[in-house]
């Protein structure tokens, strides 16, 4: 890749982190204790990553102030006993060391509340190599593109050519293109399984693994 960018935003999961064990443990809880319907592994993985509210409203069709009982009971569960339950991508920390080697700054904006993100990303050491890291707030109110821009903003970013956004999913994908912002998909993660399904949106890249996320933004492998 020719561009030489000056920042880079990730998603955190499906991007930086394997965050399932704990999310699908904390989604089980809240189905069982809200007595709804179980589902099926696949319905389960598609929680990860979208708010949570929107999430079940979308399976359940719910709608009204029992989202919020249910957000509720889901995020006290993942704070307070899943929120660790969570691996690193391998090769991610390598992507991170790149790009700082290349004089390019990397910065973080997931749909995760930001005292989540904060603790889980400062947990797995992702603050050694950056400290813009932006969530969502606790109503859910932000879109993607929000939070997408609150990294940019505080990263300094004045010419949108020069960032581009790491994601695994259509939120990522669509949250950069509302804000005009070059995309990356990666298909290790949970959203997109394959290049047809990144190809949905604009994109610059697709990287079905860590070293080729490095040769697309610093142009060699690891």
């Amino acid at each position: 890749m020719e561009h030489q960018f000056k920042v880079v935003v990730f998603d955190l999961d499906g991007t930086l982190l394997d965050t399932s064990e704990g999310v699908l443990a904390s989604i089980r809880y809240t189905i069982k204790k809200m007595g709804l319907t179980p589902l099926d592994e696949e319905k389960l993985h598609t929680f990860i990553g979208p708010p949570i509210q929107d999430s079940f409203a979308n399976i359940y069709n719910l709608e009204g102030p029992i989202l919020q009982e249910i957000a509720t009971i889901f995020r006290n569960q993942y704070k307070e006993v899943d929120l660790l339950k969570a691996k690193p991508y391998a090769g991610i920390y390598d992507v991170f060391q790149a790009l700082l080697d290349n004089d390019i700054k990397p910065t973080i904006a997931t749909y995760k509340r930001q005292d989540y993100a904060t603790t889980i990303l400062t947990h797995f050491g992702f603050d050694k190599y950056t400290n813009i890291m932006y969530g969502a707030d606790h109503e859910n109110k932000m879109k993607k593109k929000d939070i997408i821009k609150k990294a940019l903003i505080d990263a300094g970013t004045v010419d949108y050519s020069d960032a581009v956004m790491i994601g695994d999913s259509d939120n990522d994908a669509l949250g950069a293109q509302e804000i005009g912002i070059n995309f990356i998909g990666v298909t290790y993660g949970f959203g997109f399984k394959n290049k047809k399904d990144v190809n949905k949106f604009p994109n610059i890249g697709i990287a079905k693994n860590t070293a080729e996320l490095i040769n697309l933004l610093v142009g060699r492998e690891k």
